[in-house]
């Protein structure tokens, strides 16, 4: 890099105008954004990778042009625009996110990275004269929800806008830099892997606190602390004597207890290790904690905090209407605060959250229990990060932590420019094997992968900014292809390897036209033949099963024959759907939910019938209990296990075609070979490359091209439903194009065919909700219910609007659109009409538990921005002044309040 006084000069001003000296990394990307170079940052947490960021704004100004700096989240963006207004004055920055815009038209302009792809996609005027771009938390593009939208908008931007990436520390920086080298040219990647603040690592067994390695220890290998090892064997040793569970693995916990929460956060406060977080994997394990806490009389507060804590849980949450602050558990949550304490979850409500974060980083709470959605984006730094598991849910099952994600946990601990090292303490069990620990602690992989896909909306917005043509181009230069064919690399190498190998093998067998290939190949056709005929039993036992609940009608009473529903079900909604028809039952233990043909090894048969009431509402507990008890007691019982399906072993001596190829291979010269046996195995080893060898060339196909061709089905799907003609897009594609949802095409078929027409404000918000809102558990239950007949009508044309999407999702092979899910219309229907807090949330969320409020509210304000884009898109004045009446409905008392 050059050094004239020109090109530095910029820095040395911005360098003399902070208060610290710049860090090498800083430096370094620095230098090369002001010698033009875009820049891609990687480094730790808390490293300081928005200098960077923030130098990018310096020269914008400077040079008279424009920054637009974009964050993942509206808390990042309200904290950078705070920070930026206070550096550089309110007339040279602006904000805009989903429901705030303040001087839109500043030189430097903070936002969602969602509003910038929408500039881009609308060619927005505002992106005239625009010379940086800042996109914090670049990382987030691996977010199989939201990532695309960082891709997008690397993708589009002008190639003379120089880009600015920051990113938490990836393992495969490299591979992203070489994709921005590809996309946007000249990129300097710039790597720092030191933490700010050295970072400590400790094992907590009882009351005793240990370090993880062994910092004496001259070796080269990561060697865990001896004093360590030795004291957990006593411990094992001691507890099996007194009768304290069983070796490590099945039942290890025993009886073991571990050490009250308390009574670790009285440790660590003697220790000088305060504040901390707690990460606990669940949103009633971390308020069970902070309970836990308060019943102990736990008090880590400090004389002379109270009178600023007020003032600053008045200033988050005075705005809060006095008759909702019981439901919310207001009172206890300031008791906690008050003595230092408070959890922190995405269940809690956005005011008691964001009071939760100012407090902790003034020091005036010293202990927070959060989930690991706090290790996201929030600066919220500690002295202690605490794991009381390394084993958490991912949606699917209990997995163990991913060095990944422990890095990512861990890295909160140690306070720049106030702690001289950070400290992450694991606290011990009988399942924690020291060893993985030390894995888990020294490991650094953390891949970036793509989650970029071509959607409904991408594709619109591409044919109407550039035609099919060049958008095909386009999406053929994402990182997610740009990966894609990367491995294709490989698997070309391996094949060439395995045809190497299969010739080898040819040889040895007489070569490929010799008898013993015959004589193979007719081994192969018999296990071929075989698995034709069982697979064929299975398809026609599946029939029957189809064919058996299409009949079933309701108030039938059938028996399931396994699995965790077995026993007793009565037929509440049937379904005639051909192919894979699902009623919907109640089981003699008060499960509702869809069942399948798959839960039926052999057919379903009526063993009675029981009357029903004309409306059964399945969602409450009370009339599910009632029907079970009902069910039990009509006397009908399931049968026993005496039912057999057909042996497939019995289809297969009555084939002819099999009995033939049998003869044939008896009668065969090779069959009497004296190493017949010895060449099979060799021709197993053969036959069983070519299989591995076939579908690596399946996979390099699959992959070469593959999010080209998911957009020419999308573009085919499209065409056949008007949105897009002879390559243009239509009017009704036009309105498609300005919906940003999961569901966007369910949206616009509703607004076009006007489905919605003639509904009441609280009405359609119950209806809309229905597309964003996703139960945390899986209820399997899709039905039109709702409060009014309209909600009913228009839920039931919408959920046909999705089904005939489906079916042609499942025609041109595409992943289908979600279903929709109606666990929050009631709630969000009676707060939209005026109903109290407390009745909107016993209306809202899962059959068995209430939503918490900070998921009301999260769900009440994707519901206002889906509301707002049919307000914006809707042609029918009627919809749009309706959409327009809902938002206001919705947006009052709690969901108002701190809508940061």
């Amino acid at each position: 890099m050059t050094d004239s006084p020109a090109r530095t000069s910029e820095l040395a001003q911005f360098a003399s105008e902070i208060s610290f000296d710049l860090d090498p990394f800083q430096r370094t990307a620095c230098e090369a954004l002001e010698e033009g170079h875009s820049v891609l940052v990687c480094a730790p947490t808390g490293a300081g990778k928005t200098i960077v960021g923030e130098f990018a704004v310096h020269l914008a100004l400077a040079s008279g042009g424009k920054c637009f700096y974009t964050t993942p989240i509206k808390a990042l963006s309200n904290q950078k625009f705070a920070d930026l207004t206070a550096r550089y004055g309110r007339d040279s920055v602006g904000l805009l996110t989903g429901d705030q815009s303040i001087n839109p038209d500043a030189p430097v302009v903070v936002m969602t990275t969602e509003v910038l792809r929408n500039m881009l996609y609308a060619s927005s005027d505002a992106l005239r004269g625009l010379s940086y771009v800042v996109m914090d938390e670049v990382h987030y593009l691996a977010d199989r929800f939201r990532g695309a939208v960082w891709e997008e908008v690397i993708l589009h931007l002008s190639p003379d806008v120089r880009l600015v990436s920051l990113s938490a520390t990836v393992s495969n920086a490299e591979e992203f830099g070489a994709w921005m080298e590809t996309v946007r040219g000249d990129t300097a990647v710039v790597v720092d892997e030191t933490r700010p603040v050295p970072l400590w690592q400790h094992v907590m067994v009882g009351k005793r606190m240990f370090d993880l390695f062994d910092t004496k220890s001259s070796d080269q290998k990561v060697v865990v602390d001896e004093d360590l090892v030795r004291f957990i064997r006593q411990r094992e040793a001691s507890d099996r004597m007194h009768g304290y569970g069983g070796p490590r693995g099945r039942g290890a916990r025993g009886n073991f207890r571990p050490l009250p929460r308390p009574e670790v956060l009285a440790r660590l406060d003697e220790e000088g290790l305060l504040p901390a977080i707690t990460f606990i994997f669940s949103r009633a394990g971390c308020d069970g904690a902070l309970a836990q806490c308060l019943r102990a009389r736990l008090d880590l507060s400090r004389p002379g905090d109270a009178e600023l804590v007020d003032e600053i849980i008045e200033k988050h949450t005075g705005d809060l209407p006095k008759a909702d602050l019981e439901v919310l558990g207001y009172w206890e949550w300031r008791e906690a605060l008050q003595r230092g304490l408070a959890a922190h979850h995405a269940g809690m409500l956005p005011a008691f959250r964001h009071t939760v974060e100012e407090l902790f980083v003034k020091g005036l709470v010293r202990a927070v229990f959060a989930t690991e959605t706090l290790a996201l984006g929030i600066n919220m730094p500690a002295r202690t990060v605490v794991l009381e598991r390394l084993v958490k849910f991912n949606g699917e099952t209990h997995a163990e932590l991913t060095p990944g994600e422990y890095t990512q946990l861990t890295g909160r601990a140690g306070r720049r420019g106030i702690d001289v090292e950070g400290h992450a303490v694991v606290l011990w069990q009988p399942e924690v094997d020291t060893s993985a620990v030390a894995g888990l602690a020294s490991t650094r992989t953390y891949p970036l992968r793509s989650s970029f896909r071509p959607g409904y909306n991408m594709s619109i917005n591409l044919i109407d900014r550039m035609g099919a043509e060049d958008a095909r181009n386009l999406l053929e230069r994402s990182f997610a292809q740009f990966q894609a064919d990367r491995s294709v690399v490989g698997l070309v190498r391996g094949i060439e390897k395995n045809q190497g190998a299969l010739r080898k093998l040819e040889s040895q067998l007489g070569g490929v036209d010799g008898d013993f290939m015959e004589y193979l190949s007719l081994r192969d056709r018999i296990k071929q033949r075989e698995r034709d005929i069982q697979q064929q039993g299975r398809a026609d036992r599946r029939g029957a099963a189809v064919r058996a609940l299409i009949e079933l009608r309701r108030g039938d009473v059938v028996a399931i024959p396994s699995g965790k529903r077995a026993g007793l079900a009565v037929i509440l909604e049937p379904d005639q759907t051909p192919g894979d028809p699902r009623p919907l039952v109640l089981t003699e233990d008060h499960w509702a939910g869809r069942i399948s043909a798959a839960d039926f090894p052999v057919p379903a048969e009526p063993l009675g019938h029981m009357r029903l009431p004309r409306r059964v509402d399945h969602r409450t507990a009370r009339i599910r209990r009632d029907l079970a008890s009902a069910l039990r007691g009509t006397g009908i019982s399931a049968p026993g296990r005496g039912r057999h399906r057909r042996n497939d072993h019995a289809r297969a001596g009555e084939d002819r075609q099999l009995a033939t190829l049998r003869r044939s291979l008896r009668a065969h010269p090779a069959h009497s070979r004296p190493d017949r046996e010895q060449l099979s195995r060799i021709g197993e080893r053969y036959a069983r490359l070519a299989r591995e060898t076939e579908s690596m060339r399946q996979k390099v196909a699959a992959t070469t091209n593959s999010l080209a061709r998911t957009f020419d089905r999308i573009v085919g799907l499209l065409e056949e439903r008007g949105f897009v003609e002879h390559g243009e897009v239509t009017p009704d594609g036009r309105r498609l194009a300005r919906i940003y949802a999961e569901s966007d095409l369910v949206v616009a078929e509703c607004l076009r065919q006007g489905l919605w027409r003639g509904l009441g404000a609280a009405e359609l918000a119950g209806v809309v909700s229905a597309l964003v809102y996703e139960s945390r558990q899986e209820s399997g239950l899709l039905t039109a219910h709702g409060p009014t007949d309209p909600i009913r009508r228009a839920v039931a044309a919408t959920i046909e609007v999705w089904g005939q999407l489906r079916a042609d999702e499942a025609r041109h092979k595409l992943p289908p659109t979600r279903e929709p899910d109606l666990g929050f219309v009631n709630g969000v229907y009676k707060w939209a009409r005026g109903d109290a807090l407390a009745e909107a949330l016993l209306a809202s969320g899962d059959q068995s538990s209430v939503m918490s409020a900070g998921d009301f509210v999260r769900w009440c304000r994707q519901v206002i921005d889906l509301l707002d884009q049919i307000h914006n898109t809707a042609d029918d004045t009627e919809i749009a002044s309706t959409a327009a009446k809902a938002v206001r409905a919705v947006r009052r008392g709690v969901v108002a309040v701190d809508a940061a």
